[in-house]
């Protein structure tokens, strides 16, 4: 894939989703606001409905006590129960007057005649009285509810709130016009004068924070019709405000999950799309090297034989020893080639098939030592080996695990740039066993360290080519450890040396297993 149609395609991605999240975070905060606007208006119509029932009570109330002429505070049963009042029953206040007074008058019914003796007709009679004693009741009854205003006026401007409202009935009602409205939230109210100092509080134990939870205050004052320097509020307060919208939205949780989950996805995409894109520029440089290195031998090979072809070459036993070393040690290059391309080979196959069966690990690393010791001597170094490991048996193939110790050997002699000194160790520690080898070449930078078993990844050396490979030896023994359910790590400090520990379970963990 072209550098340009990656680009292309990765500010596609970033755009389209930068808009879904600026699409849905609108879509939240315009839902989250007409939720909250809702509760607000109910809020405030289920106070304003609380107040207004509250001063009509109050009309009420005095109203009675003009009618009867009883103290209605200390004879509460002769009024009806605020908390079942509606608006429906106090519009007939003035059928109840009307009432009362008519049962503390004996009115006497006309007797309706028709008769032609009188000469007139008596129904006009009875409707002219009808009409008169109306406007007798109205009058009656006018001047009943002109005195009752006109006590209500002038003693409630001076009496307390306390003694104008019933704080006990006060939550009744107010909790039957919130229920009413569909707002069933626990909540908690006082009286408040203009300056918010509290008059009464329903819960002494309520404690409202003003910085927290300003939102989910309300006020309503207390007889709104009425002017009065001695303003009162009723204050109501909805602790739960917040997680009340927040459940309100909880069909909106999905399309968040979803969100969430095409970016992850969109994360993983752009993380494959890089991966691949490193790993073909990886492969591409593996073919390239690989290609170069392959010349060499081939041309190699082509000379010698081209020279055993000439015949003005002198066919003397030392130029033939020579050509024919030329294409013994050429062709030997030629076949580590091969097999580092049939290392690539076991990365690309998704199981690998392994002869398994019992070796012992003490043997082996004695007899890596010994095949290895005539090199290291020649390098002017020593290979110490020391094997304490009392349980060496373990569960491997033969080739491949021999080959994991041979490739880590071969390391520490390419790359140490003075005597070497090469120690291997064997020890146990509960059901493993491990394996140590450590030199003191040129090391490893701690950057490079996570890297090292990655395919194709060779560490920097800087302006020095003198090491030839393709990157495949680490993880090709990174990926047979963990074939055999082992683990490895790498200790290693530049210009000091590198240390190796593998640790693999025992014959016995594996067959109790």
């Amino acid at each position: 894939m072209k550098r340009n149609t990656i680009i292309i395609l990765i500010l596609s991605m970033v755009l389209s989703f930068i808009g879904l999240i600026i699409i849905q975070a609108r879509y939240v905060k315009v839902n989250a606001e007409m939720i909250e606007n809702q509760f607000d208006e109910s809020v405030r119509r289920s106070l304003l409905s609380t107040v207004i029932l509250v001063e009509e009570n109050e009309a009420l109330e005095y109203l009675a006590q003009t009618l009867e002429g009883l103290d209605y505070h200390n004879n509460p049963t002769l009024l009806p129960n605020m908390a079942q009042m509606d608006s429906d029953n106090l519009n007939k206040i003035d059928t109840t007057s009307q009432r009362l007074s008519t049962n503390n008058q004996k009115v006497t019914k006309p007797k309706i005649r028709i008769s032609t003796r009188h000469g007139q007709a008596t129904i006009e009679e009875t409707s002219k009285y009808l009409q008169d004693k109306f406007r007798q009741e109205f009058s009656r009854s006018k001047t009943i509810l002109d005195q009752a205003v006109f006590r209500w006026l002038r003693e409630s401007s001076n009496k307390n709130i306390s003694e104008r409202v019933d704080f006990a009935e006060l939550n009744n009602i107010l909790e039957k016009y919130l229920t009413s409205n569909g707002i069933d939230l626990p909540f908690y109210y006082s009286v408040v004068d203009k300056r918010g100092r509290e008059i009464f509080r329903c819960n002494k134990d309520f404690h409202v924070d003003n910085n927290e939870s300003t939102s989910s205050i309300y006020k309503q004052k207390f007889f709104p019709l009425e002017e009065s320097k001695n303003d009162v509020y009723l204050q109501v307060t909805f602790p739960t405000k917040k997680n009340f919208i927040i459940s309100s939205m909880s069909l909106l949780f999905p399309t968040i999950v979803l969100v969430v989950l095409i970016l992850g996805i969109f994360v993983v995409a752009l993380i494959v799309i890089f991966k691949q894109k490193q790993l073909n520029n990886i492969k591409n440089d593996f073919v390239n090297n690989m290609t170069h290195e392959l010349k060499t031998p081939i041309s190699s090979i082509s000379l010698a034989s081209q020279m055993l072809q000439d015949p003005g070459v002198g066919k003397t036993p030392e130029t033939l020893k020579h050509i024919s070393k030329v294409i013994r040690d050429e062709t030997v290059r030629l076949s580590r080639m091969v097999e580092e391309v049939l290392k690539l080979s076991l990365f690309e196959t998704e199981k690998s098939t392994f002869k398994m069966k019992e070796m012992h690990v003490n043997e082996l690393i004695a007899h890596t030592s010994e095949i290895f010791s005539l090199k290291v001597a020649n390098k002017g170094g020593k290979i110490t080996t020391t094997l304490r490991a009392d349980d060496d048996a373990i569960l491997a193939d033969e080739v491949h695990f021999t080959n994991v110790i041979h490739n880590l050997v071969d390391n520490a002699l390419k790359y140490s740039d003075k005597p070497l000194l090469l120690t291997l160790e064997t020890w146990n520690e509960k059901d493993q066993v491990l394996i140590s080898i450590e030199d003191n070449g040129i090391g490893i930078q701690k950057d490079d360290h996570k890297r090292i078993f990655e395919k194709f990844y060779r560490v920097s050396t800087g302006n020095k080519h003198d090491v030839k490979g393709f990157g495949l030896g680490l993880a090709y023994v990174k990926k047979i450890i963990l074939e055999h359910r082992g683990t490895i790590k790498v200790e290693s400090e530049l210009n000091i040396g590198t240390k190796f520990i593998i640790a693999l379970p025992t014959l016995k963990y594996t067959e109790y297993e």
